[in-house]
């Protein structure tokens, strides 16, 4: 049986004003424009379709909100990093994604979706932070590990998981192997389940890499 059997989409925003209520408990995805973030959900979720992915980077251009269950969301968050899109909209999507971190009380923590041959870009590193600066737990998934042999993709975790440090989890994912997924999702449920740490005044960081 799916772990998550009556997901389904609940409502897409453009503002902050048009998020839902602030009640229950949110898991907050987010990543680097082509690093397979959608894909990664669906496989999470086991519910193929349930996020779009796209040949083209950039495709998730609203903060996309799934019900789980009643009170448990995912929070597909606008992918980051691609230049492509325009200034004023990155500016406008980094400002979306920074006042969702500060305001939302029902965050429970973050997965931060990362290409496991290009990690820790500067737009990750951003990332990281404005979680860090929220006390919000946080979980990298290393995808596309099937690009990589097993050695290089161990090599690749560990270097990524001694440079975020202490209180940051890491682990190699692959949504056309599998190789991963009963992992993540069950860090996605152990986040679910954390109680909501105290509140830290969230900083200037801007994944969209919009100063």
């Amino acid at each position: 049986m799916p772990a998550f059997p009556h997901v389904r989409f609940l409502t897409s925003a453009h503002q902050a004003r048009q998020f839902p209520p602030d009640s229950g408990a949110e898991v907050a995805v987010a990543g680097r424009s082509n690093a397979g973030k959608s894909s990664a959900i669906n496989a999470i979720v086991q519910r193929k379709g349930l996020a779009k992915t796209s040949k083209t980077p950039g495709a998730t251009r609203l903060v996309n909100f799934f019900e789980l269950e009643p009170g448990r969301r995912l929070v597909d968050l606008p992918g980051y990093g691609y230049a492509a899109v325009p200034g004023e909209m990155r500016q406008h999507w980094g400002a979306l994604i920074e006042g969702y971190f500060r305001q939302r009380r029902c965050l429970r923590g973050a997965i931060v979706v990362m290409d496991v041959r290009h990690p820790l870009t500067e737009h990750d590193r951003s990332m990281l932070e404005l979680a860090v600066a929220r006390s919000v737990p946080v979980h990298v998934v290393l995808t596309k590990a099937d690009k990589l042999g097993r050695g290089a993709g161990k090599q690749a975790a560990s270097a990524v998981l001694r440079a975020v440090g202490s209180g940051v989890t890491v682990q190699l994912f692959s949504a056309l192997t599998g190789e991963g997924v009963a992992e993540a999702r069950g860090a996605l449920l152990r986040l679910l389940a954390a109680s909501p740490e105290k509140e830290t005044p969230v900083g200037p960081a801007d994944p969209t890499g919009e100063s």
